[in-house]
């Protein structure tokens, strides 16, 4: 049993390395944001989502609170605050046995929470939000 891909995730939260973002995502991922009403394919869709997830609410009042660990998978508890709003969620993430994320889950909470992550998100996604950067 290896937790090495958890260990990892922490390192790329910490120091929101992309590459490193994009190394650990099995081509085949699926990611399951909390304000996309489908599940979204493919690893170069996760790793913008993901990517622009770092961004938004990995900022300093980010912090893991809890981890509960299984043989390929873990949750992980997290608490930030965006624009005034307290974000309370889990990252649901499992891995191949190349220690690779197939599936990426964010489940969030309470209301107030999903409404400032679809607007903020939205900002970061939009299709010319990348010449703004």
């Amino acid at each position: 049993m290896t937790y090495s891909t958890v260990k990892r995730w922490h390192e790329i939260v910490k120091s929101r390395d992309i590459a490193s973002l994009k190394a650990l995502l099995a081509d085949d991922v699926i990611f399951e944001s909390p304000v996309v009403h489908t599940p979204q394919n493919g690893s170069a869709i996760t790793a913008k989502y993901l990517a622009a997830a770092l961004h938004v609410l990995n900022n300093d009042t980010f912090q893991y609170l809890n981890e509960w660990l299984g043989l390929d998978s873990a949750v992980l508890e997290f608490e930030t605050t965006c624009d005034g709003i307290l974000i309370n969620g889990v990252d649901m993430i499992k891995w191949n046995d190349e220690g690779l994320i197939t599936h990426f889950k964010v489940m969030v909470r309470p209301l107030k929470a999903v409404n400032k992550i679809h607007e903020l998100m939205g900002q970061m996604l939009r299709p010319d939000a990348a010449q703004a950067r």
